[in-house]
């Protein structure tokens, strides 16, 4: 820990997701994933670098990478590729919950990182965000209900709402509606999971949402820096 520790000191503070959602017209989050626990693979043999590199050309406002290989198939490897080409800021998305995470994040070059308000207690989410401040990253607190707004804290950058639900897989966009309202409102909103539906993402944006990550609506194409573009299309923007 402290040879990591160490290593980490004195980079360069991230770039900002939290003040590119609130500039861009669309707040899309382009995610990149192989596959997911509630559907197996879903594009395989997606190659990292084309992918981002798509998403970025096609306007996307951050870029969010699984590292967690067992159920969605992601690497570090994957992260640092998208890294080196990105000029946006990425997300390290992954089940973070150990200090040792923020460090090798903060090695790889993450802006942000995620927390699941799911997998730590209301104290370990408190040290994880206090560190990834310390450390230069801004954090993505991931929620799931009402009974886990209690997570929020100072170090809460940009709040999460999870349309599926973790123990069934079953997505309902109604959820980011009925939080929307109870998640302060000094916080950037993001909706996470379910969406695909250019009216739908316009209604969150009424709603009082500022981002959408979203990673099989692209994906599952085969092209998916090209179903960005259409979506920012379908958009008006």
């Amino acid at each position: 820990m402290e040879h990591i520790k160490k290593m980490s000191e004195g980079l360069p503070v991230g770039k900002s997701l939290k003040r590119a959602l609130m500039e861009s017209p669309s707040g899309i989050i382009s995610e990149f994933k192989r596959k997911s626990p509630s559907k197996g693979f879903i594009h395989p043999d997606a190659q990292v670098r084309s992918v981002v590199e798509a998403y970025q050309a096609a306007g996307c406002t951050g870029v969010s990478v699984l590292t967690d290989y067992e159920y969605f198939g992601g690497t570090i490897n994957d992260f640092k590729e998208a890294r080196a080409v990105l000029d946006c800021p990425v997300l390290r998305k992954d089940f973070m919950i150990d200090p040792y995470q923020m460090y090798e994040s903060k090695l790889l070059g993450a802006d942000v990182v995620l927390l699941i308000a799911a997998c730590l207690t209301l104290d370990e989410a408190y040290d994880l965000g206090e560190l990834a401040h310390e450390l230069g990253m801004e954090v993505l607190l991931e929620i799931h209900g009402e009974e886990e707004l209690e997570y929020i804290s100072r170090y809460t950058d940009i709040v999460g709402v999870n349309n599926r639900n973790l123990k069934v897989f079953k997505t309902d966009v109604q959820t980011s509606f009925d939080l929307v309202s109870k998640i302060p409102a000094d916080r950037v909103r993001i909706s996470e999971s379910g969406l695909s539906d250019p009216a739908t993402v316009k209604a969150l944006r009424k709603a009082g949402y500022q981002g959408f990550l979203m990673g099989e609506a692209f994906m599952k194409q085969d092209y998916p820096g090209e179903a960005l573009a259409d979506l920012i299309r379908k958009l008006n923007l």
